[in-house]
């Protein structure tokens, strides 16, 4: 649509407006009082006397009667609005004033179509809301991904699906709560502003107090605070929230997203593994499946899932023993790069061992792994927070898992000895500087402190919601499951008004 002809159609939408007020109608009032919501009065049978409100979405004007739709949250029902029951003035003003995209309350009785469609024969209508912009072009919908993730609330308007995905993810999360407070967990809340980015290996967003004259930090991950609730003596906590990374934007990452992340006491990794089992199935139960189409890939999601060690995994893939590319609790770096040149795996000479051993991994593990999969048993030297496995300080207790490509959860034993954790993370900063990596774990002193004081055996798990969403939903862009993904400022001619 053209700029001239966009400006028309508000104008002519606002002097409506004036002419409703003119008439004594105020075209946006305070309330409107409901008897039924539209999936509620579609179950009712013909004759049921209803009042509905909702957006109208088609109007088909017939001379002294108009046919139309109006649409809530819950579905959409047919109207008839005939001059002989509403009153000639209301049915011209209606008429004249309304328009596709307007809200309206509607009371009448149910009656059926001679095509036996459920519809509101209407005696009373009162505008609660004058659209002044139109809606996408004929209700088809938009389909220019870059207007849907820019403009959300025309892709909900206009998009049946995009409403599902979200409704979907609602569901997903209040099934994961069940499924926590049912077993002794405590939904807690901790800091998004910190002093310090620590609990995971990412470059965090810095921002600044004016009062406290400080750089503060957008979190990047809740590991440690919620470690020390365990410590302070809850037996378990979760919290589902907001983590911010200032790193890349693909398909599959948004520097904003919203994770999952469990503790529980005197639990394990396996502890962990089971409680993503008990997820999933009550995420199939809930969506009433048990496979998922994803990505060209159908994922059979009933537990129990495979457990795959990744020794094993990169024995085979690698052709070498893993063992060959660490030294202890930290990498073998020339076997390392040798092995990479080997595998044709792209590396530089400046690319921190961290990262070639990811290349190897993404490459030559993770992309088989279509069907869900926990992958047991890290390096120590990418894993600084967890257990290292009794008899070889060189793998530890940490398992990934994933499901059509791609990692969804990623869970450890937690390491709660002080004196090994904090050599852990020196040899993170060690990395950090000697190898130039900026995505390593920082070494948070009050941590150490706190595990000073005792910390139990415990579990722990996080668990990616966008991915977990992408999945159920059939997705493979994260775009699709967060309602407002970050994007480039638009340009001008990025407008829903084309």
């Amino acid at each position: 649509m053209s700029q001239t002809a966009l400006t028309e159609i508000v104008n002519n939408n606002y002097a409506k407006i004036k002419n409703l007020r003119d008439k004594g109608i105020e075209p946006f009032p305070h309330r409107f009082a409901i008897t039924h919501k539209i999936d509620a009065a579609r179950g009712l049978p013909a004759e049921t006397p209803v009042v509905c409100a909702g957006r109208l979405v088609l109007m088909r004007v017939m001379g002294k009667a108009t046919f139309g739709h109006i649409k809530d949250g819950t579905g959409k029902i047919q109207i008839y609005v005939k001059k002989d029951a509403v009153g000639e003035e209301a049915y011209e003003t209606f008429k004249k004033n309304n328009n596709v995209g307007d809200f309206l309350g509607v009371e009448g009785t149910l009656f059926l179509t001679h095509t036996n469609e459920l519809t509101i024969n209407v005696r009373k209508i009162t505008i609660l809301s004058k659209a002044v912009r139109p809606l996408p072009e004929k209700w088809h919908g938009l389909t220019d991904p870059e207007i849907r993730y820019r403009e959300r609330h025309l892709d909900l308007i206009s998009n049946d699906e995009t409403r599902s995905i979200f409704i979907r993810r609602a569901g997903i999360i209040s099934a994961i709560r069940r499924a926590l407070d049912s077993d002794g967990y405590l939904e807690v809340e901790t800091p998004v502003l910190c002093d310090r980015a620590g609990g995971a290996s990412a470059r965090p967003f810095i921002t600044f107090h004016n009062m406290y004259k400080t750089e503060l930090y957008m979190r990047i991950a809740t590991e440690l605070p919620l470690k020390k609730l365990i410590i302070g003596g809850y037996d378990g906590v979760y919290e589902i929230g907001r983590i911010f990374r200032n790193e890349g934007v693909d398909t599959r990452h948004n520097p904003e997203f919203t994770t999952l992340e469990a503790y529980k006491a005197y639990s394990d990794y396996n502890g962990m593994a089971a409680l993503v089992e008990r997820i999933f199935s009550d995420c199939a139960a809930l969506a009433g499946v048990e496979t998922l189409d994803y990505d060209g890939m159908k994922i059979n999601i009933k537990p129990p899932f495979r457990r795959l060690s990744l020794p094993e995994a990169w024995k085979a893939a690698a052709g070498e023993d893993i063992h060959e590319v660490l030294l202890g609790k930290a990498f073998n770096r020339p076997n390392l790069r040798r092995l990479a040149a080997k595998l044709h795996i792209e590396h530089g000479e400046d690319t921190p061992s961290a990262k070639i051993f990811e290349r190897i991994f993404d490459e030559k593990i993770q992309a088989g792994l279509e069907q869900p999969t926990f992958v047991m048993d890290y390096p120590t030297a990418i894993t600084p927070l967890a257990k290292c496995k009794a008899g070889d300080e060189s793998l530890v207790e940490r398992f990934e898992f994933f499901a059509g490509r791609e990692e969804v959860a990623n869970a450890y034993t937690e390491l709660n000895d002080p004196e090994d954790q904090k050599a852990r993370l020196l040899e993170q900063l060690r990395q950090r500087d000697e190898e130039k990596n900026s995505e390593t774990d920082t070494l948070d002193e009050s941590f150490i402190e706190a595990m000073e004081y005792g910390m139990p055996p415990m579990g722990g798990i996080g668990i990616g919601i966008d991915r977990l969403t992408m999945l159920f939903s059939g997705k493979p862009s994260i775009r699709e499951v967060i309602l407002f993904p970050l994007l480039k400022p638009a340009s001008p001619a990025v407008t829903s008004d084309k």
